[in-house]
């Protein structure tokens, strides 16, 4: 696994690589946006690790680079930028997961363990009405039209796909899309991981046809 960090604090990404050193781990430390888009020229890291403020840009626009261009790769954003609108900003921009500074070195490797393990979400070719959802190669479409949804996205999609027409609760959800991690996870990833599936996916997000909430329960795929 590669991991790519991004982070202009060259001792604190020193830190992080030492913290996260494990057997089949390489790294990227790249200390600017751009030194980062050059390295994607060299190869796909597997995993990001970015902050936000940045010498030469923002990390939020990276992330968003990243997924424009059909990089599903867990991304987590790394940042002192610690309100609730800035963790929803993060995930509303594609990122996986949002860890604040100071943060607990624990935390952090517990996060990137549950994210490397997460993987692709696997599952194979499946057509649902106007859409095409293939989970082995993360290629979905609506409408002919290509849709690029992260690890997150698509494996919640899976989920509900799964269980097609029952309701799945918050915390089975939170348990089966963060298997190794949920004690870390807020709460809000997973409404916002809908929202964004939502707006992928439904013609009008605000009156959604597939993706239902189930008031004080959680969530199900309603269209059979």
């Amino acid at each position: 696994m590669r991991i790519l960090i991004l982070e202009d604090d060259t001792a604190l990404g020193k830190g992080i690589e030492m913290a996260l050193a494990a057997s089949g781990r390489d790294f990227l430390l790249c200390k600017s946006v751009a030194e980062a888009q050059a390295s994607l020229q060299i190869g796909s890291p597997d995993l990001f690790i970015i902050d936000i403020n940045l010498p030469d840009g923002s990390g939020l626009d990276f992330c968003i680079e990243l997924r424009a261009a059909g990089r599903s790769a867990p991304v987590l954003f790394l940042t002192a930028n610690d309100t609730e609108l800035d963790m929803v900003t993060g995930l509303n921009c594609g990122a996986d997961d949002y860890v604040t500074k100071p943060f607990s070195l624990a935390v952090l490797r517990a996060r990137i363990d549950a994210l490397s393990r997460r993987g692709s979400p696997g599952g194979g070719r499946l057509m649902v009405g106007d859409f095409v959802f293939d989970f082995e190669t993360m290629h979905f479409e609506k409408n002919g039209h290509v849709i690029e949804l992260s690890k997150t996205e698509a494996r919640l999609l899976q989920l509900l796909l799964i269980n097609k027409g029952q309701t799945l609760t918050r915390e089975r959800l939170l348990a089966l899309i963060w298997p190794d991690g949920t004690e870390y996870v807020d709460g809000n990833a997973l409404s916002v991981a809908v929202w964004r599936l939502r707006a992928k996916l439904e013609c009008n997000s605000s009156k959604p046809q597939f993706i239902k909430t189930v008031h004080g329960i959680g969530y199900k795929w309603a269209v059979q």
